[in-house]
């Protein structure tokens, strides 16, 4: 039987959901080292030096650290991401003037794609909230920030519910929509970009195997985080002090960090962010096709 609207915002959801798995699994340990960069840059000299402080304070775990939210994060931001991704494209084609099975322009996927991220975002912060403050954990009790007894997933939620309530879970929600909704019109754009760049003469973007999505996935990463990385370094900052008390805005944020330490902390783990895009993004994308390959075939006559 074809499929319909709803099995198949069920299709993609799932790919959604396994792609965001995929992500996690491949690149956390760079992502560790990206918010511990961000929030805390005079305490690293560097990528190689965040990462020699890390295991001698944690060992190889301490990569790790706030797995289980990242990957709630990552399931529930690229479900709703994927989901929302296929009904947008849907309204793109429709506003385009296109008909149903027309084929979209790069274009026009990466509009589909902003749009998306707003949706996405909701999904995202609570989940990416938890993560960033495990992750930043250690340097927070260095800086006696923080007491003693934030080590979990469930006490770093239970803080948050008690100091500020349900409310709180959404610190970093502005700086989470300015990042995901003009980061990701880049992420699609790069992906699609480098899909159309790979496919041949009378072949079709579905028909590439697995290298040429990884490096699309990975060049659809570089060019989300060239974009917005200041902006995500502002949220990092605003999402892990909040800890410590109510934060100012996105703008005063920003603005303080220019003011009191320069532009270039804004780029404050830039290199682990970069490394950590091309091989993430690209599993993310090839677990995201084939998956939804697979579970297409199952519903087409």
């Amino acid at each position: 039987m074809k499929t319909n609207n709803t099995i198949q915002a069920a299709i993609d959801l799932t790919a959604g959901a396994i792609g965001g798995t995929a992500c996690v699994l491949v690149g956390q340990p760079f992502d560790t080292a990206k918010v511990k960069m961000q929030t805390f840059p005079n305490l690293y000299r560097g990528l190689i030096d965040c990462g020699k402080k890390t295991y001698k304070q944690a060992g190889f775990r301490g990569f790790y650290k706030g797995t289980s939210p990242a990957l709630l994060a990552n399931i529930s931001e690229n479900s709703v991401l994927f989901m929302s991704y296929g009904f947008c494209q849907r309204v793109v084609r429709k506003i385009a003037g296109l008909e149903k099975n027309a084929p979209l322009s790069n274009l026009h996927n990466a509009t589909a794609g902003s749009f998306a991220a707003a949706f996405a975002s909701l999904a995202l912060c609570p989940t990416e909230l938890v993560k960033c403050r495990l992750q930043a954990m250690h340097e927070m009790k260095l800086s006696g920030k923080i007491i003693e007894g934030q080590n979990t997933v469930w006490s770093v939620v239970k803080n948050i519910l008690h100091t500020d309530g349900p409310l709180g879970l959404y610190h970093g929600l502005s700086s989470t929509l300015l990042r995901e909704v003009p980061g990701y019109f880049f992420f699609f754009g790069g992906y699609e970009l480098g899909r159309s760049f790979f496919t041949k003469s009378g072949k079709t973007k579905d028909e590439l195997g697995i290298l040429p999505l990884m490096i699309s996935g990975g060049f659809g990463g570089i060019s989300l985080w060239l974009v917005v990385f200041p902006v995500d370094c502002v949220k990092s900052r605003i999402q892990v002090l909040s800890m410590t008390g109510k934060q100012a805005g996105f703008l005063k944020t920003f603005a303080n960090i220019l003011r009191n330490e320069g532009v270039f902390v804004l780029y404050s783990g830039l290199k682990p962010t970069l490394i950590r895009a091309f091989p993430a993004n690209g599993a993310l994308f090839v677990a995201y096709e084939y998956s939804r390959k697979m579970m297409m075939q199952q519903f087409e006559t």
